[in-house]
């Protein structure tokens, strides 16, 4: 725990220091280390401000949405159940927003969890996606679609969904949007978040995009959408590895 103190003390030093607009050189005089164990007793007046918070809090990340019939595992794998489920929610949500989009793509680093099998709470949702990345859909010619298969075939496969894709020795072997070739003189839509819009994940592929529309809208609260939207057609989630995203050894 002292070692937290000290840290803590430096970042509020630090945080303080980059805020001024003077050129301050923070000094010390007397270091003094303060142990923090059981020993020190609760502060009731503290407890008392939060509690309430807290239990709304947990009220919410409690409160259950669905119910998956399988565990989604999140794996380095060219497709995981997990991934299947969180790209085919965000071309859910991507063509609610814009019914042009066609595929959607996301990285296995953006997926944070596993979900487990039973009720789906918010705080499940959570864990998956705790990061604040809301919808983007950008606009790619053909030949930029095909750039993005060969991220994928470099990368060992992305999660992604509307797309078949074939890979062999990190070539793309095969590519189909929503069942049919790449057309090069062609455009496609394609809803992403705008972490990787911006080149986030080394996305080098999305530089040359023809259109983009960011959207207000959380790719959480778009997963959170999804599941809830299955559960009033009295449906669970049911993600199955289809070999969307496949490669041959």
């Amino acid at each position: 725990m002292g070692s937290s103190i000290r840290w803590a003390s430096f970042l509020v030093s630090a945080a303080l220091l980059v805020s001024c607009k003077t050129q301050l050189q923070p000094t010390v005089n007397k270091v003094q280390y303060y142990q923090i164990d059981a020993n020190y007793s609760i502060d009731s007046a503290i407890v008392k401000y939060y509690s309430p918070y807290k239990i709304q809090l947990e009220s919410e990340m409690n409160r259950v949405i669905g119910f998956s019939d399988a565990h989604l595992t999140k794996t380095r794998e060219a497709e995981s159940l997990a991934a299947n489920f969180f790209t085919d929610a965000l071309l859910w949500k991507g063509q609610q927003l814009d019914p042009a989009v066609q595929v959607s793509f996301a990285t296995k680093g953006g997926i944070r969890s596993d979900l487990k099998a039973g009720n789906i709470t918010v705080g499940n949702i959570f864990e998956i996606m705790p990061f604040e990345n809301s919808v983007t859909v950008l606009t790619l010619s053909g030949k930029d679609m095909l750039r993005w298969a060969d991220y994928m075939a470099r990368t060992g496969g992305q999660p992604a969904s509307g797309i078949k894709l074939l890979i062999e020795n990190k070539k793309v072997k095969e590519f189909l949007v929503q069942g049919k070739p790449i057309d090069p003189n062609q455009t496609y839509k394609l809803v992403t978040y705008d972490y990787l819009a911006n080149g986030g994940d080394y996305v080098d592929f999305l530089d040359q995009v023809l259109d983009r529309k960011d959207y207000t809208q959380r790719i959480r609260e778009s997963l959170m959408e999804y599941v809830s939207e299955l559960t009033k057609q009295g449906k669970h989630i049911q993600a199955t590895i289809d070999g969307r995203v496949r490669i041959i050894e």
